[in-house]
């Protein structure tokens, strides 16, 4: 774990001290967009058009940040039109990092060894944290964007008109309501759960804690009379909450100390995380085993030893009863529904 300082890399953890014990998560600073004629899109510059080949999108499988990415990558069906590298699981010195002797694990666009030098390859002096997901333009050789929530309704709409799949996961009609309920899951889960897992006084994690279990409590209510979150059709906020609830069992239950309950003690939250996970596409984005070596190896403020646990078994591919509740895939999230 590590920064940037004027393009010089540090292996520096977290400084708690200055917010009294609280993580606090640094903002994106490159939030340009790819739009479907090149225009600026919400922030940034213009300049970015959607066209198939050009863009390369950087992930790791442990983030649940960068899943959600590779996400509608798959169901939008642009694996063909955006390249894609996978960091190694371990970050560890050197931040995430490539590995030359791994064709999994390597960057076949810029040949870098470590994810900052990808920052410095755009900006020599930038200064901050090294995120993925990361949005490369392979034509104009600069970072399109850092920030997870952006990429993902690049994805959803600017690709339609080249040859994306036409599945609507940001409808006009429920952003409003989307963007309500992602408010809420993104400080009390997403980013909740490492709130608990990083804090360094017992009142920010006891605080994060209660956050975190009172937005869960919320859910599994909202979740026993509807089978998505808003509009009973599969929206980003489904997919935004997806990545952090396939984690939680495996990871923020013990590693994080989020364990007052585990997913499987909510009925109708594990019934909608099968459900999810069952999606076509889905289960292939999904590595347990990158994701527990991440944070075990990694987290070593959290976790020194770095043994990583054996278990728990996770069953995501049996059963559930949600069609009872709502429409099915691809009919939930298709551009005719709701």
């Amino acid at each position: 774990m590590g920064l940037l300082i004027e393009g010089v890399w540090h292996d520096q953890w977290y400084d708690t001290a200055k917010s009294r014990g609280e993580f606090v998560r640094e903002s994106a600073q490159f939030r340009n967009w790819v739009t479907a004629d090149g225009a600026a899109g919400p922030t940034g510059e213009a300049g970015f058009r959607a066209e198939p080949g050009r863009y390369h999108l950087y992930v790791s499988l442990a983030c649940p940040w960068a899943h959600r990415t590779l996400i509608f990558r798959k169901l939008k069906g642009l694996e063909d039109s955006i390249s894609l590298s996978i960091v190694h699981p371990d970050m560890l010195e050197n931040g995430w990092e490539f590995r030359p002797d791994e064709p999994f694990h390597q960057d076949t666009v810029n040949d870098a060894r470590y994810m900052h030098q990808i920052y410095t390859a755009d900006t020599p002096d930038y200064t901050g944290r090294v995120t993925i997901p990361l949005l490369w333009d392979k034509q104009q050789q600069r970072i399109v964007s850092n920030e997870s929530a952006d990429i993902i309704r690049m994805f959803n709409s600017a690709f339609d008109d080249v040859g994306a799949t036409p599945l609507d996961f940001y409808p006009e009609a429920l952003r409003d309501e989307i963007n309500a309920v992602n408010e809420g899951i993104y400080h009390n889960v997403n980013n909740g759960v490492y709130r608990a897992g990083f804090a360094t006084a017992q009142d920010k994690y006891e605080q994060a804690f209660q956050e975190v279990f009172s937005t869960l409590d919320w859910l599994e209510e909202r979740l026993s009379g509807q089978r998505y979150l808003v509009g009973n059709r599969l929206t980003e906020a489904d997919w935004r909450l997806f990545t952090t609830l396939v984690r939680f069992d495996a990871v923020y239950y013990s590693h994080f100390k989020c364990n007052r309950h585990q997913l499987r003690d909510f009925p109708n939250l594990q019934g909608y995380l099968k459900d999810l996970y069952q999606v076509p596409g889905v289960s292939e984005t999904v590595n347990l085993d990158q994701i527990k070596r991440h944070y075990y190896r990694s987290q070593r403020t959290i976790n020194p030893t770095q043994i990583v646990p054996v278990g728990p078994k996770v069953e995501l591919a049996d059963g559930h009863d949600r069609a009872r509740l709502g429409p099915d895939f691809p009919e939930a999230c298709s551009t005719q529904a709701g």
